[in-house]
């Protein structure tokens, strides 16, 4: 089965950290530019960070300094490290995974991709 699964999603105070994986199967991430994506409620998805194969990344504005995209192709797993967890980091996020696109357009522009996984939920409170 084709599928991108997250996990490592959860209750976090303010300053804390969270580290959510993403695991594919039944294809290779390998060649594929990858993201993280987040909708908080009432809010419209928007891009977190994007990596490409070739190792570009982008980070969105609130990501910058606090968040860490990677990638283990050996594992066809995704990572996005989350530090420094503020209260409107809460939201639910996604991982994607498209071929054929630059981490700019992936993150800023496009609104579908090859795959997407179903989500897990961060919530940042005290």
């Amino acid at each position: 089965q084709v599928q991108l699964v997250e996990s490592g999603g959860g209750l976090v105070q303010p300053g804390g950290s969270l580290r959510l994986s993403c695991a594919a199967s039944g294809f290779s991430l390998d060649g594929y530019t990858i993201g993280w994506f987040r909708q908080a409620p009432g809010k419209e998805r928007e891009g977190v960070s994007c990596l490409s194969s070739d190792r570009r990344t982008y980070y969105a504005y609130f990501a910058e300094g606090r968040f860490t995209i990677s990638r283990d192709n050996a594992k066809n797993t995704m990572y996005l490290q989350m530090d420094s967890l503020k209260l409107e980091d809460t939201a639910v996020y996604y991982c994607a995974a498209s071929r054929g696109i630059t981490v700019a357009a992936m993150c800023v522009v496009a609104d579908d991709y090859d795959y997407l996984g179903q989500g897990t939920q961060v919530t940042v409170s005290s």
